[in-house]
């Protein structure tokens, strides 16, 4: 078990989920958000800022992939909105397209590489995928199912 699981005291150890996100440490971050808070889905080079946990589910280069990951976490989440690099249009157009189909609808923001990196300080966790395309990276805002 990793760290981060640790921590939360959760009674999901020993469960079997039937579907969905299976890594307990993905299910316990999503299960402890609150209103606001945020989660980052990652390329693997984004550096993770100190005293935020990461949840590396990098397994060999792009496996998992950004896309596969978000698709998982946005099936499970609700999402208020979401932060992308202002680079990543012009830099990945397809990685792009893929967040904008699969949160559809939601409000979103785009600030400089920099600032975005800075901004992952302030996020609860940070899942860290394969990806090894340029900013693939999504700062999601949690919202509320009510």
């Amino acid at each position: 078990m990793s760290r981060y699981f640790d921590t939360l005291n959760t009674n999901v150890r020993g469960k079997m989920k039937k579907s969905g996100i299976l890594n307990p440490d993905i299910v316990a971050a999503i299960a402890a958000l609150g209103h606001t808070d945020s989660i980052v889905i990652a390329d693997a080079g984004l550096p993770v800022p100190k005293g935020v946990p990461c949840i590396d589910i990098s397994l060999t280069r792009n496996v998992p992939s950004f896309s596969q990951t978000l698709q998982a976490v946005a099936e499970e989440l609700v999402i208020e909105s979401y932060v992308v690099a202002a680079e990543l249009p012009g830099k990945n157009p397809g990685t792009w397209t893929e967040v904008q189909t699969v949160l559809a609808g939601l409000d979103y923001e785009r600030c400089l590489h920099e600032v975005f990196k800075k901004r992952t300080a302030e996020a609860k966790a940070i899942i860290r995928t394969g990806e090894s395309s340029p900013y693939a990276n999504v700062i999601l805002i949690a919202g509320v199912n009510f």
